[in-house]
């Protein structure tokens, strides 16, 4: 395994997954439009609950006659997955197949990722006066969750209404935040695709009359090309 960038190798996108029925479905999209933005081959990859598998793809194309390609991490946060998960998965299938794969950097909380939620909540119909909830997953990791946090303030310095930050797994979690919460508030989630803890917040702000903005999903495609040095 090697680190580095590429501009004329195969993406692949590597997700978490989600045992949500839809959850594949925006990412898979995703690598579509990184494909025809880039001209590149580019496809989905999983590391868990979904399929098809690092190794299953590699293998793909290493059979397809290539012989390097680049590994975008789908990840906000440099918390176990893109610590632990994503290397022993790329060295794995790299091991496997005798393929040499590139590590590019995490989609992270950086400017670009604050630009793109600002984007997706402008198309939304968030007004910038009104108070918003960046929701996402959640780790162990404590530096995870205060990099979204962060993320949380650079966007509130953008915009007239508050912006809060709470998670689906961790500390502060957005159904306590939320629970004694009226008036106006849209949710945006940090989340490339559906996934169930998503679920709570949908029916939460149903009941009260909350807007929840889409999954970014298609959205971050120039970041994973950015990532993968393709642009």
């Amino acid at each position: 395994m090697s680190t580095g960038g590429s501009s004329a190798f195969p993406v692949v996108g590597l997700a978490h997954g989600s045992r949500h029925p839809q959850g594949s479905d925006a990412i898979e999209r995703l690598m579509e439009v990184v494909a025809e933005r880039g001209q590149v081959e580019a496809r989905p990859a999983y590391l868990d609950l979904a399929a098809p598998d690092l190794e299953t793809v590699v293998r793909e194309l290493a059979t397809a006659g290539h012989r390097r390609a680049v590994v975008v991490p789908l990840l906000f946060t440099s918390a176990f997955h893109a610590t632990v998960d994503v290397p022993e998965a790329v060295r794995d299938a790299a091991a496997a197949v005798g393929l040499e794969l590139v590590v590019a950097d995490i989609l992270g909380t950086g400017d670009d990722i604050v630009a793109m939620l600002a984007e997706a909540m402008r198309d939304a119909g968030v007004g910038d006066d009104l108070d918003v909830l960046v929701f996402a997953v959640g780790s162990s990791n404590a530096a995870a969750n205060a990099a979204v946090v962060d993320l949380g303030r650079r966007l509130g310095d953008r915009r007239a209404g508050s912006v809060e930050v709470a998670f689906g797994t961790s500390a502060p979690r957005a159904t306590e935040v939320l629970a004694d919460r009226t008036g106006s508030l849209a949710i945006v989630p940090l989340f490339l695709a559906e996934g169930l803890l998503l679920k709570p917040m949908r029916a939460m702000a149903a009941e009260r009359g909350w807007l929840v903005t889409p999954p970014l999903g298609e959205r971050a495609a120039d970041i994973v090309l950015r990532r993968a040095a393709l642009l």
